[in-house]
């Protein structure tokens, strides 16, 4: 259109043009190029532990300024348990590939047919990750690329670290100092931290079958409670049932089951 315009000549409006187009099916991607895609990565439902993982690395800030360490971090997308973790001073898909044998390995897990979910980094789609998860016969899962919803459960948990009172207000002194300091975070993360998407139950509890019990004896305060004054109460108690499943990428709804710190 702009060069019928130079040329002093004007055919039809550029949304005419358009519209010509998408009658005649001519507007479907001709490049080279793959074309873009917009649609959802492939649901998956955890109903138990150790069914469906996401990972991811976030960048730690080292002792002088540009420079970081990189935490690896998996999480357990049912229970919320992070399963395994590692920091070090670069990232590569070795780092990655090790940590997680080692997570299945403390786990006494065979992880063949276990969903691992990643983005789309050089770390998550390296040669030695890919050859690892084929292996094993992990189902490898991915994020739309530059779409951090794809793996929302660890972007939350990355939020939760960074935002939480302990983090530290200057950067690590060392890589021993941001080990350190993530362990503490992860012992209290999975033993202590209650998780408001899974009724506030710690991670550990959940993960190793623990939660029945505490969300009953919840269920009993609360229902005791009522009895003693039902004038207080308006309807049902809170539901402390289990959440049985949880959806990742679900395609019910466009909003993630995230954490809540």
């Amino acid at each position: 259109m702009p060069r019928l315009a130079d040329k002093g000549q004007y055919l039809a409006s550029e949304s005419t043009v358009y519209r010509t187009l998408r009658e005649e099916k001519q507007m479907k991607h001709r490049e080279r190029s793959r074309p873009p895609t917009s649609r959802r990565p492939q649901e998956h439902v955890a109903t138990g532990p150790n069914q469906v993982w996401a990972w991811d690395i976030t960048y730690l800030p080292g002792p002088v300024r540009g420079t970081f360490f990189f935490l690896y971090l998996i999480l357990d997308v049912w229970s919320r348990k992070v399963v395994g973790w590692a920091v070090h001073a670069e990232e590569n898909a070795t780092h990655a590939s090790q940590l997680f044998l080692r997570s299945c390995y403390s786990l006494d897990l065979d992880p063949n047919g276990l969903v691992l979910h990643s983005d789309n980094g050089g770390p998550m789609k390296g040669s030695t990750m890919l050859a690892t998860l084929q292996w094993l016969g992990v189902v490898a899962s991915f994020s739309r690329p530059r779409v951090s919803d794809d793996n929302a459960f660890a972007e939350a948990i990355f939020r939760t670290l960074k935002y939480c009172p302990e983090y530290p207000s200057r950067p690590f002194a060392s890589l021993d100092e941001a080990i350190a300091w993530v362990e503490a975070f992860v012992g209290w993360y999975n033993t202590q931290h209650l998780h408001s998407a899974i009724r506030y139950v710690a991670p550990d509890d959940r993960h190793f079958g623990r939660e029945e019990a505490i969300l009953a004896n919840r269920q009993r305060v609360y229902e005791e409670a009522r009895r003693r004054k039902p004038e207080r109460w308006t309807g049902s108690v809170r539901d402390w049932s289990p959440v049985e499943a949880v959806h990742l990428n679900s395609e019910r709804s466009p909003r993630q089951e995230r954490d809540v710190a």
